[in-house]
């Protein structure tokens, strides 16, 4: 059965991954960084690349919404209208003219594809949980992320070249990706979900009206209740915060510091970390079967510190060689990172509220994604205005969270009893009808 699930999922999934790639920060960061500039004030223009950068995070900030709307209904229906509305939005990108409003319009349809991939990202979590056995749940998840990797990589690579030979060649790329995602959507749409009427009964049996399935006051009562959780998601927003932070400012010291190309930025900031995952994806999916996501945590968190720690040495002694070894270790990291991302809670939640535990989770990577890209170009700003040049040390504080929130998961992982197995830890009790069924 999970072979079968795994099958579809595949096609449908790389037929996706074209129209994230498109709406990847480091993408859409780059292409408004180059092509909108002197069409709007430098500031202006960096906020905006803030925006575009950290939309993948703080879209996720509606997350409590869509896992409160979806609760009680049909998951594959529910997912499939969210990818086609997030695939439509992408359009919208290359119809953008070369004109304050055109910026505003590019920021529109980025965004607006993230916020309805938020749901996909939210619904896709309870799916899996329900599909695939925890003990081949990170195996599975990772040979699908290794597909959408793979032509996430090709795909951000064909833009920055695209881009490079012409400025508007996106107006006809990002169409032709939109197209392709819809019929990834299409293809989703026959995917069925293990036990999915007792999933529903489940969700249903907590007697949540339509006005409180989408409050996110339930969500902040899983924190109160679950302390685990809890400690876990505050590590993770403290860790998160300094990773999130890099990628705008990244974008911005590529172009006014390096004088870097598109293409040659898209590679750095997207193309290389993506490449990659694959790699990195079956070594990590490995570890994260065998323990709890705070034990991964524990090991993998050093490997985003390395990344940034070589980000900000390669920025202050102008090293452009060395912007390559850290986007490597980046991609290195992201492998470990998308995994315990799309998985970790599953260590905590039972299945019936696993979409609720993946909204909580989700919707606080969009606060900190909402916050920190700007606060890290504001940083940039401020350095650069009193101190021409100092610009780069916005990369340090980067470093101080991401150090901090490795150090939380080290501390964490005192608590752990046994290898992945404690039973504070893991997965809840299978799905049970209510009892009245």
């Amino acid at each position: 059965m999970a072979r079968g699930h795994y099958s579809r999922e595949a096609v449908a999934w790389a037929c996706l991954s074209l129209g994230v790639a498109a709406v990847e920060g480091g993408v859409t960061g780059v292409i408004a960084k180059y092509l909108f500039e002197g069409v709007v004030s430098p500031r202006m223009l960096n906020l905006t690349v803030a925006i575009l950068a950290g939309a993948p995070a703080f879209a996720n900030i509606i997350s409590f919404f869509w896992a409160g709307l979806s609760q009680g209904r049909d998951k594959i229906r529910f997912l499939v209208v969210m990818q086609s509305l997030a695939m439509l939005f992408i359009i919208l990108i290359a119809f953008a003219p070369r004109s304050p409003v055109g910026l505003m319009l590019m920021t529109l349809g980025a965004v607006g594809a993230r916020l309805c991939w938020s749901g996909v990202v939210t619904l896709r979590s309870t799916v899996w949980q329900a599909n695939y056995p925890r003990e081949i749940r990170a195996k599975m998840a990772g040979k699908i992320t290794t597909i959408q990797t793979i032509l996430i990589t090709l795909t951000s690579l064909s833009i920055g070249l695209a881009i490079d030979l012409h400025d508007d060649a996106f107006r006809i790329l990002y169409p032709f990706i939109s197209f392709i995602g819809l019929i990834g959507a299409w293809v989703y749409k026959g995917m069925r979900v293990r036990r999915h009427k007792a999933l529903l009964l489940a969700e249903n049996a907590h007697g949540l009206d339509g006005r409180s399935r989408v409050n996110p006051l339930i969500f902040h009562r899983i924190l109160i209740e679950d302390t685990n959780f809890r400690r876990y998601m505050t590590n993770m927003f403290i860790f998160g915060s300094g990773n999130l932070m890099i990628m705008a400012p990244m974008v911005i010291v590529l172009k006014e510091q390096f004088s870097l190309s598109p293409l040659t930025s898209v590679l750095i900031t997207s193309t290389i970390p993506f490449m990659l995952m694959p790699f990195s994806i079956p070594i990590w999916s490995r570890l994260l079967d065998k323990v709890h996501i705070i034990e991964f945590r524990a090991y993998h968190g050093w490997s985003f510190v390395l990344a940034n720690a070589f980000m900000l040495t390669a920025s202050v002694f102008h090293l452009t060689w060395l912007l390559w070894f850290s986007a490597i270790l980046r991609g290195i990291a992201f492998g470990g990172g998308i995994l315990g991302w799309n998985l970790g809670h599953h260590d905590f939640a039972p299945v019936e509220k696993a979409s609720q535990y993946m909204g909580v989770h989700v919707t606080l990577t969009g606060i900190r994604g909402m916050l920190v890209p700007i606060i890290g170009v504001c940083i940039y700003e401020i350095l650069e205005w009193t101190h021409p040049g100092w610009g780069v040390w916005v990369f340090a504080p980067c470093l101080i969270l991401s150090i901090m929130g490795a150090i939380g998961f080290l501390r964490m992982r005192r608590t752990l009893s046994g290898p992945g197995h404690n039973s504070s830890f893991t997965d809840g009790p299978p799905i049970q009808p209510p009892a009245a069924v």
